[in-house]
């Protein structure tokens, strides 16, 4: 349970033997490819090695092709699954497919096409929509709109925008002064404008537009067109019902290719594992005739990887990281089922640098214990172990997986303190007992402690947690210290603190004598590591108020953390019997369900998130911050990884 060992692999092969044993090394799924590092001032190297194209760009094309005939088949043929739907065992034969692939790829096009076809018949009635918009304004106009002159009259189509004080009457007093040989004929109107048709004389048309431009005369044409606007109307109504027949028949044809659902999944995972495969391809360095691999890999895999080695013309080195690197090195957590559930807490804080401690071991005991002190409830201990329990029978993956165990856990922290509480979705049990019997003697379950009786013992009682965990962070902190071979700072800046803490037991119970020779020893301790890091008595004494401030000062306000400890039992306790104490008004017990119920899922629903983001809190602030050096970076090996199918696994 610690942080995985890992190895540093150089290795050079034929470029004959490349494909196979990148493929291999995917199902061995435990070397992380990286780019080499090669010396640019070395000119041998530099001239020699190169990195050569892949087909990651095709393989890309090809998955963005599947993922939208997917997309396609969701939207046009859905089938119902719930949120953790059932995932089909294949073989990495069946996975590997050639002709699957290739059957895949081949529905995968049609669909594309059909909606190609859905998105220009679209984009065509949109078109033509607008065209009839067009024309609407003209149907009751039984004028060929290619019309607009005879031997001695213009004819004009245009737009009025006439104001609030002008009228048409006005219009056509203006225009019968100024060009007397004219007619201007309403054929409809909007909220804005005015259409209209103009006759007028050749002779008095610049007159009539100049009346007409200042009520913001604008000239319609329309180009190409024969026939009335209605007639023009029918024809598009007719192009538009077309393409609507045209956007149902390929939508029909999608419909009809949902049988290929199922080998469109497969072959998108399979692109996936071409993609991984071809984007490590192009971390590679190449000659003419051979390849530079470097990677890293957990050291327990050692033989496995050999194996994988074994089968190909290659010569390598394994090597351990050296110290200097360690910063380079991926990190991979090895941890038991009782604690990688934890990994999903630590990745979403940050991984441990490589070399330092796994903090999963050492938080499980504390996040759980916390987690079933701050929720305390048989009832909700309950959901939570049946959710984790359906998130397992699901096969749930990744953090939905650690999730599963992590409700499990915390589920069953949960349900013990529920019991030592008495609450079992509040006090709902009496509650109910007290509908049904008036003088039932049931008036609480059977318990150590409640959290509305005993506020002030869980209040001290989670403050000594918090001190205990505050002291488990510092003897950490001493271990690492002297691990890495610096015990002197460890005695002097952290056992220096324990001493000085004994120091207000040994007043409270052995005597000022005993209480005043531990501060004496604790300050001399705490003066020493001072004087070792700044060299001088002053910079020493200096050092020693500031740190004995800030350590007093830390060490208050950390413990004082850890009292939402009790503050969220007592309050979901609280809004657990108010809820059941409204729904017990009216004395009956169906609307007692119903309410109490009700209340009861709201409550945990804001407390099964809230104890985990104040867990979270209490374990990155206070614990953390006492050992934990972050800074890590996730190790990715190349590896079969999917998404809608499980492998069988085999003998390797």
């Amino acid at each position: 349970m610690a942080i995985a060992k890992m190895k540093h692999l150089r290795l050079i092969g034929l470029s004959q033997e490349q494909d196979r044993m990148l493929e291999q090394l995917q199902n061995a799924g435990c070397v992380q490819i990286i780019l080499p590092q090669v010396s640019e001032a070395d000119e041998d190297w530099a001239s020699l090695l190169s990195r050569k194209d892949s087909a990651l760009a095709q393989v890309d094309s090809e998955m963005v092709s599947l993922r939208n005939a997917l997309d396609a088949l969701h939207r046009y043929a859905p089938v119902k699954e719930g949120m953790f739907p059932d995932r089909p065992e294949v073989s990495r034969r069946e996975l590997f497919s050639p002709e699957m692939r290739q059957s895949a790829l081949s529905a995968a096009e049609q669909i594309n096409h059909q909606v190609s076809l859905i998105a220009q018949s679209v984009s065509e009635e949109n078109r033509l929509s607008a065209l009839r918009a067009g024309y609407l304004p003209w149907v009751d106009l039984d004028l060929p709109l290619e019309c607009q002159s005879t031997d001695h009259t213009e004819l004009t189509l245009g737009v009025l925008q006439l104001s609030a004080k002008d009228s048409m009457e006005q219009v056509h007093a203006a225009l019968q002064q100024a060009a007397p040989l004219s007619e201007l004929i309403a054929v409809s109107r909007d909220r804005d404008q005015q259409y209209v048709l103009l006759i007028c004389h050749r002779e008095d048309y610049p007159a009539a537009l100049e009346v007409l431009k200042t009520r913001s005369f604008s000239q319609i044409r329309f180009k190409g067109v024969t026939g009335t606007a209605a007639e023009n109307i029918r024809t598009v109504d007719a192009q538009i019902e077309q393409q609507r027949r045209t956007r149902q028949g390929a939508e029909e044809t999608i419909r009809g290719l949902s049988s290929t659902r199922e080998r469109l999944r497969l072959v998108t995972d399979l692109e996936t594992q071409y993609q991984q495969r071809e984007s490590d391809r192009e971390q590679l360095l190449c000659t003419q005739s051979t390849f530079l691999l470097e990677g890293w890999f957990p050291a327990r895999d050692e033989a496995l990887l050999l194996a994988v080695l074994g089968q190909f013309v290659c010569a390598y080195e394994m090597e351990e990281p050296a110290k200097e690197d360690y910063a380079k090195v991926p990190v991979k957590l090895e941890n038991g089922p009782l604690t990688s559930p934890l990994n999903m807490v630590t990745e979403m804080y940050s991984l441990p640098k490589y070399g330092s401690l796994d903090p999963n071991p050492l938080m499980a005991p504390f996040f759980v214990l916390f987690y079933g002190i701050m929720m305390a409830d048989m009832g909700y201990g309950l959901m939570m172990v049946l959710g984790g329990l359906f998130l397992k029978k699901k096969k749930a993956k990744g953090t939905m997986a650690h999730m599963s165990g992590l409700l499990l856990l915390c589920g069953i922290s949960t349900f013990i303190f529920g019991a030592l509480t008495g609450g079992f979705f509040g006090d709902f049990i009496p509650q109910i007992a007290k509908i049904i019997n008036p003088n039932t003697t049931l008036t609480a379950l059977p318990h150590l402690f409640t959290a509305q009786d005993d506020t002030i013992m869980i209040l001290i009682g989670s403050l000594i947690l918090g001190f205990i965990q505050c002291i488990t962070g510092n003897a950490i902190n001493v271990y690492k210290k002297c691990r890495d071979g610096d015990p002197l700072s460890a005695v002097f800046d952290e056992v220096a603190w324990w001493v000085l803490y004994a120091c207000v037991a040994g007043f409270l119970f052995g005597g000022k004598t005993v209480g005043m020779v531990m501060l004496i020893v604790g300050l001399v301790m705490l003066f020493i590591g001072q004087l070792r890091a700044s060299g001088s008595v002053f910079g020493a004494l200096g050092g020693m108020i500031g740190a004995i401030y800030n350590g007093v000062s830390g060490i208050f306000s950390d413990v004082l953390s850890y009292s939402r400890l009790m503050a969220l039992m007592l309050s979901g306790a609280i809004i657990a019997s108010v809820f059941n104490t409204l729904g017990a008004v009216p004395g009956n017990v169906v609307v007692f369900i119903i309410i109490s119920m009700f209340g009861n899922i709201l409550n945990f629903a804001l407390n099964v998130l809230g104890c985990y983001v104040h867990d979270l809190r209490l374990q990155v602030l206070e614990f953390f911050g006492r050992f934990y050096e972050d800074g890590g970076k996730p190790f990715r090996p190349l590896s079969i990884n999917t998404k809608y199918v499980d492998i069988i696994k085999e003998e390797y």
